[in-house]
């Protein structure tokens, strides 16, 4: 077992395990901690009563986060013809087809996010393997694949977080970073988890949500009071 920093147990032993915290809680909680010299990103963790092997229960979506992520995204746009200069145009990264699609097969993975033309998606589909186990699958679902290519990436570029519950049940998403304010911290929060709750299956009886958790990307996990949410 990888041993933790000398800040991370400092941070560990802020963190009450027999209390639960409102998100306004355990953001202030973590804004305690050891600091770092880079921004951290905020995480939320949550455990669905699902089970994603039903179709009607795998919960996924997106959301335009009202007060952005805090990062710019590096898009990736499978498209040909009007549609590729479209996209570059509009701001997109990396664009191309199927030269693009090759060279992502043999292991280009530098960018954050990927758009594609429903055209392209023949091809694009084959990297199912490589983009799906990373969350970077375009779907239609989430405004991926889509002949709009400048509505997508100007949503991705804007602050759109993309959700999918894992095979275990988790959903996990990126709500800000630690020099956001409160106030834009809950907001980003809030509608995530409004949205996530609008995708309740109705075939899930009982509670939904089971179990939060807040993060940074150093410090531990603060647990959350469903109640709260």
């Amino acid at each position: 077992m990888a041993k933790h920093s000398k800040k991370y147990r400092a941070a560990e032993e802020l963190v009450d395990r027999n209390n639960l915290y409102t998100p306004e809680e355990a953001i202030a909680l973590l804004e305690s901690m050891p600091k770092y010299n880079f921004d951290q990103s905020l995480e939320a963790v949550l455990r669905l009563n699902v089970d994603p092997r039903k179709a009607d229960q795998l919960v996924r979506g997106s959301v335009n986060l009202p007060n952005g992520t805090g990062k710019t995204a590096k898009v990736l746009v499978f498209a040909r013809g009007p549609k590729a200069t479209e996209a570059q145009e509009a701001g997109a990264d990396i664009v191309g087809d199927d030269e693009l699609v090759q060279k992502v097969a043999d292991g280009f993975l530098d960018f954050d996010a990927v758009v594609a033309t429903p055209d392209m998606m023949g091809k694009v589909g084959r990297l199912g393997r490589i983009l799906g186990p990373r969350g970077l699958m375009p779907n239609p679902k989430t405004g991926t694949v889509t002949m709009d290519v400048t509505k997508a990436i100007k949503d991705i570029k804007g602050g759109k977080v993309d959700y999918r519950v894992d095979k275990n049940g988790n959903l996990s998403f990126l709500f800000g970073k630690m020099s956001f304010t409160p106030e834009a911290l809950d907001q980003n929060l809030r509608a995530v988890l409004d949205d996530v709750k609008r995708q309740k299956p109705s075939t899930v009886k009982g509670r939904y949500i089971t179990k939060a958790t807040i993060s940074s990307t150093m410090n531990p996990g603060v647990p959350v009071d469903l109640a709260s949410l």
